[in-house]
């Protein structure tokens, strides 16, 4: 019987994990502030709401270097050409560059990305209810992956306990069907939050997302850039600029 000192702390986990998953549901099910007025996106807020603080970097890199104040080489390396910002967002690239006036691109996306400018944006925005607040998003990610760590223990578990010796009389088959209840009750969480909690991990309320899809970034590469990522620059020089170095630095693509 020594298995059931596997199966209990396995139930546990699946337990409290499971249980924490569906309070985070249930955070984010509650209904967020709504606009009062109808309003046009900026292209930094398009840029938040469609692909996060990343995708506003990106979009901050690429004004600059179209308006010959940055100039993003295909090597990875940014150079400060104009030092001026012209708003925070721009001030906090220049932050991020540094005072030699260079620095590899990655590093200045993550920085900019994790600035005080773009954290206020995602507050703003958070607060006219057209993003998601960052405690729901780490809240929902957070339990998820704590219901995936269950179902690792479980089956981990299971495994120890199924070619453990002595196991008295009760056989393989009963164990397994033991460690399949908790199994079940995690591997049914993940499948349910993939279908119900997946809309509210997305950076855009559904406000947010109802007037994304009013924007029109025909002809405007900003906008593009914005809504679409980085698959909206046509030039493959920058593009290669804004993607070099990403892997090695741990920087998400957006």
């Amino acid at each position: 019987m020594f298995w059931v000192l596997f199966l209990l702390p396995a139930m546990v986990a699946a337990g409290l994990s499971c249980g924490l998953l569906c309070l985070s549901a249930v955070a984010a099910a509650r209904p967020q502030p709504r606009p009062d007025e109808e309003r046009d996106l900026s292209r930094y807020e398009a840029a938040f709401l469609a692909g996060g603080p990343y995708r506003v970097a990106d979009l901050t890199l690429v004004s600059m270097h179209r308006a010959r104040r940055l100039l993003l080489a295909h090597t990875g390396w940014a150079t400060v050409v104009g030092p001026e910002g012209r708003d925070d967002l721009e001030r906090s690239v220049l932050t991020a560059i540094g005072p030699g006036g260079q620095e590899r691109i990655a590093a200045i996306r993550a920085g900019t990305a994790a600035a005080d400018a773009v954290r206020a944006l995602a507050d703003r925005l958070a607060g006219a209810g057209l993003a998601v607040p960052d405690a729901v998003r780490s809240g929902v990610s957070t339990s998820v992956r704590a219901v995936r760590g269950a179902a690792l223990l479980t089956t981990a578990l299971a495994c120890a306990a199924l070619f453990m010796p002595g196991g008295g009389d009760t056989g393989r088959a009963e164990i397994a069907a033991w460690f399949a209840l908790p199994l079940v009750l995690t591997l049914g969480c993940l499948a349910i939050a993939r279908v119900e909690i997946h809309p509210y991990t997305r950076w855009a309320s559904p406000d947010g997302q109802r007037l994304l899809g009013g924007l029109d970034p025909a002809g405007d590469p900003l906008t593009a850039l914005a809504v679409r990522g980085l698959r909206a620059v046509d030039d493959p020089e920058l593009r290669s600029a804004l993607t070099s170095g990403r892997l090695a630095h741990g920087v998400p693509e957006s």
